[in-house]
């Protein structure tokens, strides 16, 4: 398209078709434009026009080299004389530079997409449903996020903040005809399959880490942990773990007396009599909330996420006070008034801003 533009034996579509990749790859725009100048300053006005058998041999012209085992020139095409031989020598170097940038942009530009991180963000007060690239499904809960890069190499990684529910599509490596694996690395864990269905909640607010498996096999290792060996979950385990770290403090209140007990590393086997739709753990996927024992700092946390608003405690007592249940399409007027229809306490609501008080 370069030979037939410059030679002016381009057809409306083929110039269309050259604007439309200069535009795609604006830092050959420059490079162009300076061909063109260079290439209208070397061309006298009585000359014949040149041809795109012209340019072949401009470019042969500009690849023949030496033989330098028999000291003798390439045999090349005569020119009509040495200003004409110039100029072609010239237009042609300038081409095959310009080809070799072009290919080096676009193969540069290839390799930074492919080794370029994606993100999935569901922010708060939003979920999020993505297709990975080799298939496999992810739903993001609010206040989420996922980074992770082409799936090309031998392993499928993936960062998560926040919770997610995977639904793994297993994949045969081309070259090592092996299952290629999928990892999850999730705050202080990382978590690997092969073709399975699972939930992971890793909030960096929370205290805790939690795995739940519903379909498949998941290996679970603590990062750096040398001495705790890795851990298997089966269909219908939940696995909590304890977040590794200084004390952060009790949720976003002017009261500063931590109120968390610690918690210690257990495996919790959920109903398999329950449809996934139906479990406590995944019932976010289905757009319900649901909270079992659950109490009001524990709560708040997931409704901020959920209605991305903002909950301060007044009290301490309020923290202490446990709820049970589920919300689906309640507006946050309705969910707090739900929610002090089962256990009572005082709120205000201030916009975004809830204020919470135990009724003493």
């Amino acid at each position: 398209m370069l030979s037939r533009n410059l030679s002016g034996d381009a057809t409306e579509q083929d110039k269309d078709e050259l604007n439309n990749l200069l535009q795609q790859h604006p830092g050959l725009m420059q490079q162009y434009d300076l061909l063109h100048q260079l290439w209208g300053a070397h061309t006298p006005a009585q000359e014949e026009p040149v041809t795109g058998d012209k340019i072949n041999r401009i470019l042969q012209l500009a690849a023949a080299e030496p033989d330098t085992e028999l000291g003798a020139p390439p045999v090349v095409p005569r020119v009509r004389s040495i200003r004409k031989w110039h100029k072609f020598y010239w237009a042609a170097a300038i081409v095959t530079a310009l080809s070799i940038s072009a290919w080096l942009f676009v193969t540069w530009n290839k390799k930074q997409k492919d080794i370029a991180a994606n993100e999935v963000v569901a922010p708060k007060g939003s979920k999020m449903r993505t297709i990975l690239p080799d298939g496999s499904t992810v739903w993001l809960n609010a206040g989420s996020r996922i980074v992770y890069a082409n799936f090309s190499g031998p392993v499928r990684e993936i960062t998560l903040e926040g919770e997610a529910f995977f639904d793994v599509v297993s994949v045969v490596s081309a070259t090592t005809h092996q299952k290629k694996p999928f990892i999850v690395h999730a705050g202080t864990i990382d978590i690997k399959v092969l073709g399975t269905a699972f939930n992971v909640k890793s909030y960096p607010e929370e205290k805790t880490i939690e795995t739940t498996l519903l379909r498949g096999l998941v290996q679970i290792t603590r990062k750096g942990d040398t001495k705790g060996g890795a851990v298997y979950l089966h269909p219908n385990e939940k696995i909590v773990l304890p977040v590794k770290g200084p004390d952060t403090g009790t949720h976003n209140s002017a009261v500063t007396t931590a109120t968390t007990k610690p918690v210690t590393q257990q495996i919790i086997r959920i109903d398999s009599t329950v449809q996934e739709s139906e479990h406590p753990e995944t019932a976010w996927v289905y757009n319900r909330l649901e909270f079992r024992g659950d109490n009001f700092e524990q709560l708040a946390l997931k409704l901020e996420r959920w209605y991305n608003i903002r909950i301060y405690f007044e009290d301490d007592a309020a923290r202490q006070l446990v709820f049970n249940g589920s919300l689906q399409n309640e507006t946050v007027e309705q969910a707090f008034a739900a929610l002090k229809m089962a256990v009572p306490f005082n709120v205000s609501i201030n916009n975004n801003e809830v204020y919470i008080k135990s009724i003493k």
